[in-house]
């Protein structure tokens, strides 16, 4: 594991792979959590994070889906819905060091969730996808999920 020190060189200078789940229930509502840290520090995002060294895309999966959701990745099929580049200005770490993530985004449809974890998000909400779409709250990144003509989501 990378020293606090020895991230932040790594956010300054390279890319981070994450992943991100568009987590979608049987009424066609979107799962997007009130983001707590820097990057995207207050706005509306979908459920994520970052890959670690060594670590393979399918541990990475389950691991992001347990800690972010408390959900079982045995239980769930997501599906692929494309590669993002995501840019920031900031990082978790400083306002003037940029953030790069290379994100695989996946769909996940979730029938009951219950007890969603708050180290990474202080609330979360249920929307349309009109209301994603038009709600100054949630982030662009999130939205292109839904607009670009390259991605296979509905």
């Amino acid at each position: 594991m990378l020293s606090m020190q020895q991230f932040e060189t790594v956010v300054n200078l390279a890319p981070l792979i994450s992943i991100d789940f568009i987590v979608r229930n049987s009424k066609n509502k979107i799962l997007l959590g009130r983001r707590i840290n820097k990057p995207a520090k207050d706005f509306l995002f979908t459920i994520g994070g970052r890959i670690y060294k060594n670590e393979k895309i399918e541990n990475a999966k389950t691991r992001i889906l347990n800690d972010e959701l408390n959900l079982e990745f045995k239980d769930l099929n997501p599906k692929f819905i494309g590669i993002f580049a995501h840019f920031y200005k900031d990082s978790f770490c400083d306002d003037n060091i940029s953030t790069h993530y290379v994100n695989f985004a996946y769909e996940i449809d979730i029938s009951y969730m219950q007890n969603l974890p708050k180290n990474q998000h202080n609330d979360y909400v249920w929307l349309s996808l009109d209301e994603l779409l038009n709600s100054e709250e949630v982030h662009q990144y999130v939205k292109n999920y839904f607009t670009n003509s390259n991605c296979n989501i509905k």
